[in-house]
């Protein structure tokens, strides 16, 4: 699995025009808007794995981790992390793993980061989604499991 990790001050996703999943974290705080890839070989432990990586990642202010401060997450999946452009210009796509077995592992990052403790907003797997954030730092971290 593949994800980009960015500390925002705010994040949207949107479907269609209507907001289906958004953190809004209190002034002077952050949240991390998440995109995940997931891959052929990939399996629910890795999925597991990468939530606790995420969750404990210290890298809000203060080198402190999400759960440290209980900062919402927002998980945005993202087939094209898996893009493979080593040969001329058009990306090809075979890297990253079909819905039906994308999906799951997923909505397994999802629920193993509730588990944690996260509150967690998503976008919806397989639509065409606007993302909306404001970046804090900078800080963007592609982690892979």
């Amino acid at each position: 699995m593949r994800a980009i990790v960015t500390r925002v001050s705010s994040a949207s996703v949107s479907v269609d025009g209507a907001v289906v999943g958004a953190i809004d974290p209190p002034p002077g705080s952050a949240g991390l808007l998440v995109l995940v890839g997931v891959t052929h070989s990939d399996t629910p432990d890795i999925a597991r794995a990468l939530a606790e990586k995420i969750w404990r990642l210290r890298i809000l202010d203060g080198e402190v981790s999400a759960a440290d401060i209980d900062a919402p997450v927002l998980v945005v999946s993202q087939f094209t992390l898996y893009a493979n452009v080593s040969k001329g210009r058009r990306p090809s796509w075979n890297a990253a793993a079909p819905g039906l077995v994308a999906q799951p592992l997923v909505d397994e990052v999802v629920a193993a980061l509730r588990g944690l403790g996260a509150t967690v907003s998503t976008g919806v797997f397989g639509a065409h989604m606007m993302v909306d954030s404001v970046n804090d730092g900078p800080v963007t971290i592609p982690i892979e499991l």
